[in-house]
């Protein structure tokens, strides 16, 4: 497609939900359609725009000349923060704010002589007011839900959950006295899933409670979608992929992403990256010097935070469990204080770790040091572990990151669950198991044979994520809108 004439190329415009585990799949999703023949807007908020240039240098987002970045604003208080904003304000801004600037960049595209006109819009599937947009110009509108299938199952069974009386929970003691074990055996090709395995969004005694309703407006408006993208593939969640179709427009599993990025030969694409923190590469160097399967790589991703007292039981679960470990520690990682460990620790397992505020996270995962990882659980660094064929520890924070470690550990047999209520003892227990204990082995041959099958997914012509991307490509990008 390199010699179509400007005017004929398909013009997509991606836009995803301005925090950092959306925009890294999208970004990813950008490229493959430019590799595709695609001309590319990627839209940024003002905000994380700044950011990325803070963290990857002033000409970081000159893209190319089919290969541009664009922003509009978020609609929150401007602010100078180094940090992910707060998740729920982030979710009523956009809604409220983003459709009046969104149609106004789509304007100025159409007006410019030196962009083809648009032809399709690849929003994030919590940024749905882009459907209003893609309505108005006729053109396909897709959403792109960057979280795992049974995440996505599970939230759009929200309203069913609060019609059934399961949610908002009747007082605080429901949180303590075994309510949340209740077994949720109604939702097609989801089983034996318990209440507390459903996205943590469900845990509330407000009847009010705005992301409950967000939830809902946003799977509610998926309906009116020409289509709807996961970044997974089918054998990882075959029956969840099954129950969409009688739920939603088609629903096309095209991931991993990240292994269809690296299929793409060398480029000056190649060089655009999405981190909003500096990525320390020292990381990799030091991996280089130790044993294989030695390391357990300790990251809990952009958003999650936790108390002062969480991270020290962390830590000296990390230290006795006498483990050689990697641990990102983001400025941001402790509530509303500075991340600081106890001197002793640090004096204590300097000799066998590697502290550092961001990292390649990818690079890390395939790196033949790694043997373990402790996560929270979130879709990219879940399946960036499968991808590595490394076996998880999972201390799941908020959203769907519930419902991918049961299905991590109980359904894929790839990790195990700490205690929300984290405990010293029981990290150090839980990771000497999976760097040395039978049932990491059994993990670890696990993690294997699924890094095989999401590999075998994205490879041509039989792939399923493969075949999916073209039938995406052919039966919806570039189909004028029924």
């Amino acid at each position: 497609m390199g010699s179509i004439a400007l005017n004929e190329k398909p013009h997509v415009v991606c836009i995803p939900y301005p925090a950092q585990g959306h925009i890294n799949p999208m970004l990813k999703l950008a490229k493959l359609l430019h590799n595709k023949g695609f001309h590319i807007t990627f839209v940024n908020s003002e905000f994380n725009h700044k950011r990325l240039l803070k963290s990857r240098g002033p000409k970081a987002l000159d893209g190319l000349p089919t290969f541009r970045f664009e922003t509009i604003p978020d609609g929150l208080p401007p602010t100078d923060v180094d940090a992910t904003q707060d998740i729920p304000s982030l979710c009523f801004s956009t809604r409220k704010h983003g459709l009046a600037p969104f149609k106004q960049l789509l304007n100025m595209l159409n007006d410019s002589s030196d962009v083809p006109p648009v032809t399709c819009i690849v929003s994030d599937g919590v940024m749905s007011f882009t459907l209003d947009a893609a309505e108005e110009l006729g053109v396909p509108e897709v959403l792109f839900w960057t979280t795992s299938a049974c995440g996505f199952l599970a939230y759009c069974h929200f309203h069913q959950l609060i019609e059934k009386g399961y949610t908002p929970l009747k007082d605080e003691s429901c949180f303590t006295n075994g309510y949340l074990e209740t077994v949720i055996d109604w939702i097609p090709g989801m089983k034996d899933i318990r209440l507390r395995d459903i996205p943590s969004f469900v845990r509330t005694t407000d009847p009010d409670c705005l992301m409950l309703e967000f939830i809902i407006h946003e799977t509610t408006r998926a309906r009116k979608a020409s289509a709807i993208i996961l970044n997974t593939f089918d054998d990882l969640e075959h029956e969840m992929l099954g129950a969409f179709k009688s739920l939603l427009p088609p629903v096309y599993p095209i991931g991993p992403l990240h292994l269809r990025i690296n299929q793409l030969p060398d480029d000056d694409l190649k060089q655009i990256g999405s981190n909003l923190w500096k990525e320390e590469t020292e990381c990799v160097e030091w991996l280089n010097t130790k044993e294989p399967n030695s390391v357990v790589y300790v990251n809990f991703g952009s958003i999650t935070v936790m108390t002062a007292n969480q991270m020290i039981e962390f830590a000296w679960g990390l230290a006795n469990s006498n483990q050689t470990f990697l641990w990102v520690i983001r400025p941001d990682l402790v509530a509303g204080d500075s991340a600081i460990l106890p001197p002793q620790f640090v004096t204590e397992t300097e000799e066998r770790s590697l502290l550092a505020s961001w990292c390649p996270q990818e690079q890390v995962l395939n790196h033949p040091a790694i043997g373990g990882f402790l996560t929270h659980s979130g879709w990219n660094s879940t399946l960036e572990s499968i991808c590595g064929g490394v076996p998880m520890v999972c201390w799941p924070f908020f959203a769907e990151q519930q419902t991918n470690c049961r299905y991590t550990c109980n359904e894929w047999g790839l990790g195990m669950e700490i205690d929300n209520n984290v405990k010293r003892d029981e990290v150090e227990s839980l990771v000497r198991e999976l760097m040395d204990g039978d049932k990491g082995k059994e993990m670890k041959m696990k993690a294997q044979e699924w890094k095989n099958l999401a590999h075998d997914s994205i490879t041509a012509p039989s792939g399923s994520s493969y075949i999916n991307l073209d039938k995406l490509i052919n039966q919806v990008l570039l189909s004028p809108k029924h």
